[in-house]
């Protein structure tokens, strides 16, 4: 099987090419031409999609940050041709403009040391973890390459912080280009953030486990700001056009993916890694959660040839995401902070009058061991896990169970409420209506009956009580029980033309 154990695959991919003809469009991807005259992408979550003559997306692609693009936009292409490629085990950084560039706390043997590599027997210069040096106080050092004007003004132009690992490219008070790169971080870390495939890769997906190395998501629009550095962390903001900033922790052993005084949208990975499910809920929303679940572990299926139509996995997610945290009780008694089904918070919506405040909620992400605990019933949650601890609570609580779904119904050996089920639960819900119709008519005539004031009223009051009196109109004209299915559910035999034609 492929679910646990085997051989680690490295499919790092260096180029795209177009599977159809088409015309190239770029979404979100401001681009830079340099010296060489190369297009290249400065977009962190940018998008190449080819579209065809009669306006169609045929593929969609995200490149990475430092792409080289082979077209213009607007341009087109055949199938087969180049559309872009990239180094796939280092991460540029680019100067968006000319000027000078200058170290600063590039100091050697404290943050920076030269390295001759191996292969090919040529010397680097790389960034290292801050070194004390022999002092008793260790200096603030922040190492980072500054780009200043042409004009020999002084003036800073942009700033690019360096991270333990980077490779510079260039001298310093070296006369740069706009597009040049400047230094290259290693890819090495990222490359092998995901070599758990499998079982063990889905079981983590659908137990919503937090990713070891998981990426940090911005929360808001705005621009970065780095404001301070600590021992071992790296403290950057998020400054948004209006309201308060978002301020971020990171390991300083850590990639940041973004520099000082870029833009970045909500939703935009700062550092590389695999997202953690819980953000990409509270930040885009269920929608983009659905999609990034399915898609994942589609890939792991898929890599094995394996074909799973989405709904079988979109039906899981969906448990997944029953419960929802209330924020705001509103008028009603539910708790700020308590957990409760979606379609339990809609119903005490439903049944509040006018002029009334609604709770509100957010949803959660459960796993899917967690969310069959946490299931309205206790009898379908009892035959999971935890049989004693279940049954013990319920019975503290003394929980009833109104046997709605297919576990339960199963387990007291009844029809489950789904094809003839249905037609049969609704017969059931028929029949309880109208015993509940006739049983109201027999206490109002009891209450007669008590409350006669002479032998008259009295005898009027047990002749009200006669077989038309009892039984009346129709209690069920106009009550409409409640029902998981329809007639047509149950089968012929509810049918009066198909008995009739017997």
């Amino acid at each position: 099987t492929f679910h646990i154990g085997g051989a680690a695959q490295l499919n790092e991919t260096s180029h795209l090419e177009a599977v159809s003809d088409g015309k190239v469009e770029y979404r979100d991807m401001p681009t830079i031409t340099d010296k060489k005259g190369r297009i290249l992408s400065l977009a962190r979550n940018g998008e190449l999609a080819v579209i065809d003559k009669e306006g169609r997306e045929r593929e969609i692609h995200k490149v990475p940050y430092g792409t080289v693009l082979m077209h213009k936009d607007g341009g087109k292409v055949k199938e087969g041709d180049r559309l872009a490629e990239w180094d796939p085990f280092s991460l540029p950084i680019i100067t968006e403009q000319s000027g000078v560039v200058r170290f600063q706390d590039l100091v050697d043997t404290q943050t920076m040391e030269e390295r001759v590599d191996d292969a090919t027997g040529i010397a680097q210069r790389v960034v290292t973890e801050i070194r004390s040096g022999g002092r008793a106080k260790k200096d603030d050092l922040r190492p980072r390459l500054t780009l200043f004007n042409d004009a020999g003004d002084d003036s800073e132009a942009a700033r690019y912080m360096l991270a333990p690992g980077t490779v510079l490219s260039v001298e310093d008070g070296q006369d740069v280009q706009a597009g040049d790169i400047l230094a290259r971080a290693s890819r090495e870390a990222a490359k092998t953030r995901d070599i758990t495939g499998g079982l063990p890769r889905v079981a983590e997906l659908f137990e919503a486990r937090v990713p070891k190395d998981n990426s940090i998501i911005a929360k808001i629009s705005g621009k970065i700001e780095f404001v301070r550095e600590y021992k071992a962390k790296r403290k950057i903001a998020i400054v948004p056009e209006e309201g308060d900033p978002v301020e971020y922790l990171i390991p300083k052993t850590k990639i940041i993916d973004v520099q000082e005084g870029d833009f970045v949208k909500k939703g935009d990975t700062l550092i590389s890694g695999s997202p953690n499910p819980h953000d990409i809920l509270e930040v885009l929303g269920i929608e983009a959660l659905a999609e990034y679940l399915c898609t994942e572990i589609q890939e792991v299926y898929r890599l094995q040839g394996v074909k799973i139509n989405d709904k079988h996995i979109e039906v899981i997610v969906r448990q997944m995401l029953q419960k929802v945290e209330i924020t705001d009780s509103g008028d009603t008694v539910l708790l700020p902070g308590e957990q409760v089904d979606l379609e339990e918070l809609n119903e005490t919506n439903a049944k509040l009058g006018k002029n009334k405040e609604p709770a509100k909620g957010t949803p959660i992400l459960l796993g899917i061991t967690k969310a069959s605990l946490q299931t309205r019933s206790f009898i379908s949650a009892a035959s999971f896990q935890e049989t004693t601890r279940v049954l013990t609570q319920a019975s503290v609580e003394g929980k009833k169970d109104t046997l709605v779904g297919l576990k339960e119904n199963v387990i007291v050996g009844r029809l489950i409420p789904a094809g003839t089920g249905a037609g049969m639960n609704r017969m059931r819900v028929t029949a309880s209506s109208r015993d509940a119709a006739l049983r109201s008519q027999w206490k109002k005539a009891q209450e007669a009956i008590i409350a006669a004031n002479t032998a008259a009223e009295e005898h009027e009051a047990e002749l009200a009580q006669g077989s038309e009196a009892a039984i009346g109109d129709d209690p069920l004209a106009s009550m409409e029980g409640e029902t998981h299915g329809t007639d047509a559910d149950a089968g012929d035999y509810l049918n009066e033309d198909a008995k009739d034609g017997e």
